[in-house]
Order: C-alpha cells, then sequence, then structure tokens
C-alpha cells in the first residue's frame, strides 16, 4: 500500500493535533502540553501512514497495538483517536473530567487505547509483553493469522525506570523484532533539563542490549517514515530515538520545562495558532481536509481487515488442528475445563509442589499457558514446564516457557501486557517477599481488570534458615489491600488445586497463589468433602462440631492444619475449624453465609502473618494470632516454637480467653 505524502497537509494536521492538545489541556486547567507537543510529528507518521487497525472495529485481533507509555501525553493520543473516529470533540472537551473518555491518563477501556499508562516505564514493559504473545501466537497460527507491530511511544522519564530496562534487555535477547519503540528524546523533563539526573547514552546501551537503533531527528517526516520502514524490516526490536524539543512550534515557549505539567495560557495559544495560520480565537477546530487526508488509507485498512476475517473461517473450516488452536486463542476463561491431579491421603505434600503437579498436567491442556519464572525454577516449580514446553528465544518463538532472570517487576508487567493482548494465559513466579519488587505491576494488572496468575511461593517465616530477608511477614495483607486482586493462601495439596483454577477462570481480575516451602497435611475429599467446593466462596467451614460452637478457629495456608491440631487440645469444647483461603471471594458471598460460617462464640484467627485484616472476621473481642515482627535465621520448627505457632501455645491462649 502506498501512502499519499501530501507535506503541508501533514505540517497542517500536526498543528491542528497540537492546537487540540493546547485546547484540552487548557479547558480541563491541568494535563501535560509539552510533551505531547515534542512528540506530535513521531505519533503522527506512524498513525497515518503505518498503523494497521479496523476504523470500524478498534478491538480487531490482527491490529497493530500502540501504547503510549508516556502516558502523561494523553491528550496527544485522545486528538489521534479523534482523527480515528473513536472518540468525538465533546470527548475532547471533557478532558480530564469525571466519567469522561478522555482521562488523565490513558485506561484500557477507552477505544483505541490497548493499555493503561501513566506509571513510567511500564507502557514500555507492557508493550514488549504485547510483542511476545503476538511472536508467540505468530510462530504457532502462522502469519496469515497473526502478523502485527508493537508500536510504543515512550519519554526520557520512561527510559530512566528500570523497569523499562529490565523488559528491554529480555526484548533484545528474545527478538522481538515485531517491537518498535519512538523515543521521544526532548531532554526535558518536569523538575527540568534531563542532564541533572541523566548520563546515559541509550544508543550504546540499546545497542548492548541486541536492538537496532536509530537516531533521527524526531520532527523531519521524512526522517520518521524511513525509520518506521527500516524498524519494520529488522530481525531485532528497534529504538528510534528522535531528537525532538519540548512544546515544539509555540509561540514563545519551545524547550520551557514548565510546560511539562502546565497549561499554556490563553494568549500563548492565540500566538500559537496564529503562528501557524489557525484561528486564534475557535477552540478544538478540525479542518474537514484535515481528516480526510489523515483517513485517506482507512478503506484499505478495513478491507484488509474483512480480508483476514474470510481466511481465519476458511482455515477454521479446512483445517481442524488449526480450527481447535484457534478456539484456545478466542475462547472465554470461564469456558476452561481442566484435569487436576489427584494427592495422597494422610500424606504431606508442600502448596508449591502441589502447584508444581498441577502445572505439569495442565500444560498440555493449555496450549497457549505461557510464562516463567524469576531465576527460580526449582523452586517456583516451573522447571519441568520449562522444559516440557520449551525456552521462548530469538530462534524459536513457539516455545512457552519465559525466563525472566532476576527481573520480577519487568516480569509482572510484561505479563500484563501479554494478558492485554489476549490470545495466550500468562503466569509468573517469583518468592513471595520479592512481590515488593513487582508491586506495582500488580497494582497495574488489578486496575486493568488482567486475568494474569502470579504464583508466590515460599509464603512465611516457615522459610527458615534464609531468614528475615527472605520470610514474609506484612505481604499477604498487602496484596489483600489492591482492589480488584484475588489472594489465594491455600491450606493443603486440594486446596492449591481448587485455588489454581479458580484464578484461571477468571475473566476480569487477576490471582495471586500464596505458597509453602514446608511440607502440610492432604486434606483429601474423602475426608474433607468441603474442599472440592468450599475455596470458590473463599470461606468455609472444614471442620464443624455439634451445635453452635463454643470457639470459631479460623485461618488460611499453613495455619490451617495447625487450628486442627489446637481443636484436638480443647477437651469438652465445641470447635468449628473455617478455612479461608481467599479473603475476597469470602467477602463477596451473602453476609447470612459469612455470619453462619463463622458462627458465634470466641472468634480466633490465626496466620503467619500480620494480624489487622482479620480483625474483621474476629471482631475486636476475638483473637488474631499472627506475626507483627521480622523473623530470624533459624531451622522453620525452632521459629514455629520460638514465635508460638503450636498447637499447645494457641490452645493455651484460647483457653485463658475462655476463661
Amino acid at each position: 500500500m502506498k501512502t499519499e505524502v501530501i507535506p503541508a497537509l501533514d505540517a497542517k494536521a500536526v498543528n491542528v493535533l497540537k492546537a487540540l492538545v493546547m485546547d484540552a489541556t487548557r479547558k480541563a486547567n491541568s494535563g501535560h502540553p509539552g510533551g505531547p507537543m515534542s512528540s506530535a510529528d513521531m505519533a503522527y507518521i506512524l498513525f497515518k501512514d503505518f498503523l494497521r487497525f479496523d476504523p470500524t472495529n478498534p478491538d480487531w485481533f490482527n491490529r497493530d497495538r500502540f501504547i503510549l507509555s508516556a502516558g502523561h501525553e494523553s491528550s496527544l493520543l485522545y486528538g489521534l483517536l479523534h482523527f480515528c473516529d473513536y472518540l468525538d470533540i465533546e470527548d475532547l472537551k471533557a478532558f480530564r473530567q469525571f466519567g469522561s473518555k478522555t482521562p488523565g491518563h490513558p485506561e484500557i477501556e477507552i477505544p483505541g487505547v490497548e493499555v493503561t499508562t501513566g506509571p513510567l516505564g511500564q507502557g514500555f514493559a507492557m508493550g514488549v509483553g504485547e510483542a511476545v504473545a503476538e511472536a508467540m501466537l505468530r510462530a504457532k497460527t502462522g502469519k496469515d493469522a497473526v502478523d502485527h507491530h508493537t508500536y510504543v511511544l515512550a519519554s526520557d522519564g520512561d527510559l530512566q525506570e528500570p523497569v523499562a530496562l529490565g523488559a528491554a534487555s529480555l526484548a533484545g535477547l528474545w527478538g522481538l523484532g515485531k517491537l518498535v519503540v519512538l523515543y521521544d528524546k526532548n531532554d526535558v523533563q518536569l523538575a527540568g533539563p534531563t542532564d541533572r539526573c541523566d548520563c546515559i547514552d541509550y544508543k550504546a546501551v540499546f545497542e548492548g542490549m541486541c536492538w537496532n537503533v536509530i537516531d533521527i531527528d524526531g520532527h523531519d517526516h521524512t526522517a520518521i517514515r524511513k525509520a518506521i520502514s527500516d524498524a519494520q524490516l529488522s530481525s531485532r526490536p528497534t529504538l528510534i530515538i528522535g531528537h525532538t524539543v519540548m512544546a515544539k512550534g509555540t509561540a514563545t515557549r519551545e524547550g520551557d520545562h514548565e510546560t511539562h505539567g502546565a497549561p499554556l495560557p490563553p494568549e500563548e495559544i492565540a500566538a500559537t495558532k496564529e503562528k501557524w495560520g489557525l484561528d486564534p480565537k475557535a477552540d478544538f477546530q478540525v479542518p474537514e481536509e484535515v481528516l480526510t487526508h489523515f483517513q485517506s488509507n482507512f478503506g484499505f485498512y478495513e478491507a484488509e481487515a474483512k480480508k483476514w476475517s474470510r481466511k481465519i473461517v476458511e482455515r477454521r473450516e479446512n483445517d481442524a488442528d488449526f480450527d481447535a488452536l484457534w478456539a484456545s486463542v478466542t475462547a472465554e476463561r470461564t469456558d476452561l475445563k481442566l484435569n487436576l491431579p489427584e494427592f495422597e491421603d494422610g500424606s504431606s505434600v508442600a502448596t508449591r509442589k502441589a502447584w508444581g503437579a498441577c502445572l505439569n498436567e495442565i500444560m498440555h491442556q493449555l496450549p497457549l499457558l505461557a510464562g516463567g519464572s524469576a531465576d527460580l525454577d526449582p523452586s517456583n516449580q516451573t522447571a519441568k514446564f520449562r522444559d516440557t514446553v520449551g525456552v521462548f528465544c530469538a530462534d524459536d518463538h513457539s516455545k512457552r516457557n519465559l525466563s525472566f532472570g532476576v527481573r520480577e517487576f519487568p516480569m509482572g508487567a510484561i505479563l500484563n501486557g501479554m494478558a492485554a493482548h489476549g490470545g495466550v494465559i500468562p503466569f509468573g513466579a517469583t518468592f513471595l517477599v520479592f512481590s515488593d519488587y513487582e508491586r506495582n505491576a500488580l497494582r497495574m494488572s488489578a486496575l486493568q481488570k488482567l486475568p494474569v496468575l502470579h504464583v508466590f511461593t515460599h509464603d512465611s517465616f516457615y522459610v527458615g534458615e534464609d531468614g528475615p530477608t527472605h520470610q514474609p511477614v506484612e505481604h499477604a495483607s498487602s496484596l489483600r489491600l489492591i482492589p480488584d486482586l484475588l489472594v489465594f493462601r491455600p491450606a493443603d495439596a486440594y486446596e492449591t488445586r481448587a485455588s489454581l483454577e479458580i484464578a484461571l477462570t477468571q475473566t476480569d481480575r487477576p490471582s495471586t497463589l500464596l505458597l509453602t516451602r514446608q511440607g502440610l497435611p492432604v486434606l483429601a475429599p474423602a475426608s474433607y468433602p468441603s474442599v472440592v467446593d468450599g475455596p470458590a466462596k473463599g470461606g468455609y467451614i472444614l471442620e464443624d462440631c455439634e451445635g453452635e460452637p463454643d470457639v470459631t478457629i479460623m485461618a488460611s495456608g499453613s495455619e490451617v492444619s495447625l487450628a486442627m491440631e489446637t481443636a484436638k487440645q480443647l477437651a469438652g469444647r465445641k470447635v468449628r475449624i473455617v478455612s479461608i483461603p481467599c479473603h475476597e471471594l469470602f467477602d463477596e458471598q451473602p453476609e447470612e453465609y459469612r455470619n453462619a460460617v463463622l458462627g458465634g462464640g470466641l472468634r480466633v484467627a490465626v496466620e503467619a502473618g500480620s494480624t489487622a485484616l482479620w480483625y474483621k472476621y474476629a471482631g475486636i473481642d476475638g483473637i488474631v494470632y499472627g506475626m507483627d515482627h521480622f523473623g530470624a535465621s533459624a531451622p522453620a520448627g525452632e521459629l514455629a516454637k520460638e514465635y508460638g505457632f503450636t498447637p499447645e501455645n494457641l490452645s493455651r491462649i484460647i483457653t485463658e480467653k475462655l476463661g
């Protein structure tokens, strides 16, 4: 396809786009005009001449993906989406207002917005994830089914965030040639010039990470076109370094760092519009000739999308294997039917090993399950998955294990990008204590309602000899504070199995599994039938007494077996044992159900971690036994005695409370 290049119209269109940026930020009395104006040339040329999408369907599966990693430049993206007919002028006028389609930073729910961005660096990393999903699906389904580019627009601030460089190192290693990053290098950020805080030679750094790097004038349309064309031919990911000027084209404010985060004054906007030949008194003006010129390729794009759809239908009708694979690509997660392993009644199994056993079964049942560990393969029980499905690499994108190395934060953000792309089921694993490194990516999983599976092993002081640096204390509670994130801390192998199944069938929220290093007694369904369906409600009665209990001991994870042993020592008392593997699901149950499960009498909660969140179940008159201090380096059994996580100590505390 040849695009029509009319320099005068392209220049006018860019100025119209920048005028929309000025008008939107001025009307909102809030926003970031300087960066969008330095990025406008590169973004405009990309959208007009290169970005393949269906103007009638922003969700067309084989579209090119565009990610605005510099999320503060949202007004630029909204202007382009108006050019694409995805947003109207009234949407632009409602910039940054409650309930609008044009919030302060791009949000995934908006047509044409691929991922939610704003926390710098994560858009870049999610772009890597989008490119991973595309490469994996292309290798498995063929180029006529999946074959598109991922474009990222990044700023100086994006590359200053280590998450971006961590993800970039993996993108280079993996040979993601369909990933193109446009770096708007205007050398200015909110606090001033970037040379106050950064001396990195990004060309040298990215070339050292196996990237193709192209240096251009970011305002030269001919250079931009050539750079993107060359990038499309590279087998390596490409960084296009566009040297630009902050607030480019303004009457008097070019290069001014104060334009980063504050609207331009009305008189500056009027003078700038007059300089560009636009009506200085008119706001939100988009001449018809600009729209017609910008949309000159739309008919071709729409035809291409329809041609692709016909090809998919034809392949599915004539190729049973492809039909089954494509069904997996497009299936609703709620449709998953899994065969999961059984565990021996009376045996002792660490929940991390139960997860590993389940993973080893489902990797064959879910051909698009993809992920890996942050350099903890044996500990996270992902080694067999890695060795069976193969390591995703530059030479073979059909493999499904992602070796993330010691990069927890990039791992989480890459998984988010994979989930946002769709077609694959992403998971990642590390130790629970290192969820801190990954936390903002976990938050972004939940904020975007992305059904990513985050697996965290070594979940408490029972890690033992590795000491307090590796022993989570506050982490389970900390994760439970993130809205729309399911946190599962299963009590045994069967609860692990159930939790995994629940997690994998989520469609609009991520899940975490918090798993033990130490062995736990298996609660087989033959002896404990409620373990089959109970976890789906978040909390349930595992063992009950006759009549109303004197004591209800509730727990999660490894402390459920402690609660059961404690009950045996409370002779003459009516004791109920309640397992609560997932607070979020339990809190969603009707009040009548929750009250019926927790019962009357003394309520006791026990968990090897922070205590505060358990008082909502135990009440202020109940007992919450936990750990609000750091651990120590010693064998796990010794620490359990030292910290009082024994049936003898817990039964003593309960007896004293009962008087």
